[in-house]
């Protein structure tokens, strides 16, 4: 699924890093930067702002991961920094072997090498004090 628009912040205040390019990849990331946006808890936000490297598994390299999201928000009268990936919960869970050995190929792949990023976002946000989580449509379309 090919999705692509640009966000126009209402509270440019609230936004770090360059307002006229905060690119939505899907319908949820739009939905979750409007979310940022007028919450009166967020104090500030970004998107895909946050460099984080990595080591692939799959050609051992060192790449580097720009999470979805990067916010501050006032909880229980305390600031805390949350790191936020979306991704549909099919992306987020081991695939299963199918017929067609290519496409099985590329799930893997791409399973993988989420895992790499997650896993040095998530070493990264706790090395500072932040919460790393990944938010799929079980998360977003809660009642």
């Amino acid at each position: 699924m090919a999705y692509k628009t640009k966000y126009k912040p209402h509270h440019t205040d609230k936004y770090v890093g360059n307002i006229d390019n905060i690119v939505c990849r899907s319908n949820w990331e739009r939905k979750f930067c409007k979310y940022l946006d007028n919450n009166s808890n967020i104090i500030r936000w970004s998107s895909e702002e946050l460099k984080i490297p990595y080591m692939s598994t799959i050609d051992q390299n060192i790449h580097h991961y720009y999470p979805d999201f990067l916010f501050e928000a006032v909880k229980d009268n305390l600031l805390q920094t949350y790191v936020i990936e979306i991704k549909p919960k099919k992306q987020t869970i081991k695939p299963i072997p199918k017929k067609n050995k290519k496409a099985h190929l590329n799930e893997c792949i791409t399973y993988e090498t989420n895992t790499c990023k997650w896993k040095a976002a998530d070493i990264y946000c706790r090395n500072q004090g932040w919460i790393f989580k990944i938010l799929t449509e079980d998360d977003l379309f809660r009642s």
